[in-house]
């Protein structure tokens, strides 16, 4: 029988990250098998720190959600933190999870890796074909970088050390432990927290950033986390048949899209607000469509389970508790 594996859940603390934790938690794996640790306890652009940790805890498989996210308004704002922050993070643990020996890693990356012109829906082939969308380009070089890290290293260590370390490429992610920030968050966070201080203050319109026509795909994170478990368990044969050494990351999504403008509607019934709704073309409105095709992962088994507007309710629920309990 193999050993129980010993899984670093990086950024653990995050959306994703403490999504993962809970699927892995309710399928089986034990406390004790988990290692997370906090910003405070481990800063994962310390490269001394990061070899360290690995070297003293010596895990066996590594999910790498950690990284420093945001809306369009934080990625136009701090673009050298995003690049900066996102590529030590992903460096340093890949580095540190090679050297010290652990041969299954998950990297998880982003939609905005792709063009933003890239005909949708997009597939994973459309990786590097044209230019990025200009207001997260800094985010989307660090991620695509990401996944380039990960392949090279098989390229290099597969064979002679036994490493697989594998990338998923997520839609537009929301749910428990989002980001509520309201200037640097992402949108279906921004629109509960602006609909419901507005349902509160009594306003009679809310104005909702961009002009309300682009496109966007939204994923349940606890669907995510699935989809990283699955993914990262998935036989080495399995993996390869769908992959290839040079295009090695996996698409997740649910498959549809809806215009911004139908979202803010559907946000606005979950939270009560029933004041009119107005769109400030003068923000920007980013790509104008970013639909994943997620028919290679579907084929490998996975299936979205949780319907958007249920999921809006689960993260209302969150804001409220997070906020106002």
């Amino acid at each position: 029988m193999n050993p129980k594996p010993k899984i670093f859940v990086a950024g653990h603390r995050g959306m994703v990250g403490s999504a993962i934790v809970r699927t892995l938690l309710a399928g089986g794996v034990e406390s004790a098998d988990l290692l997370v640790r906090p910003h405070l306890a481990l800063d994962l652009c310390n490269q001394a720190a990061v070899n360290q940790f690995f070297e003293t805890e010596r895990p066996t498989q590594v999910y790498l959600a950690a990284a420093k996210v945001g809306g369009i308004h934080a990625n136009n704002t701090y673009p050298a933190d995003f690049i900066y922050q996102n590529l030590m993070m992903q460096a340093n643990v890949v580095e540190a999870a090679f050297r010290n020996g652990v041969k299954k890693l998950l990297f998880l990356g982003s939609s905005c890796i792709y063009p933003r012109l890239a005909p949708q829906p997009m597939a994973e082939s459309a990786l590097l074909t044209g230019t990025l969308e200009p207001t997260n380009e800094p985010y989307a070089i660090a991620k695509i970088a990401g996944i380039k890290l990960c392949e090279s290293y098989n390229r290099q260590y597969g064979q002679s050390h036994g490493i697989d370390y594998r990338s998923v490429m997520p839609t537009n992610l929301y749910g428990p432990g989002d980001n509520y920030h309201p200037e640097n968050s992402h949108v279906i966070p921004a629109l509960i927290r602006r609909f419901h201080e507005a349902k509160e203050r009594g306003d009679p319109s809310v104005s909702v950033w961009g002009s309300g026509t682009p496109r966007r795909e939204f994923l349940f994170v606890d669907d995510m986390a699935a989809a990283c478990v699955h993914v990262m368990n998935l036989p080495h044969e399995e993996y390869a048949k769908h992959t290839s050494p040079m295009q090695s990351h996996i698409n997740v999504g649910c498959g549809d899209d809806v215009p911004i403008s139908e979202l803010a509607h559907l946000v606005s019934q979950t939270v009560g607000y029933s004041g009119a709704i107005g769109f400030d073309s003068s923000k920007p409105d980013g790509a104008p469509r970013k639909l994943m095709d997620s028919a290679r992962l579907k084929t490998l088994g996975w299936q979205p389970r949780v319907a958007l507007q249920d999921g809006l309710r689960l993260a209302y629920q969150d804001f409220l508790s997070i906020n106002y309990e």
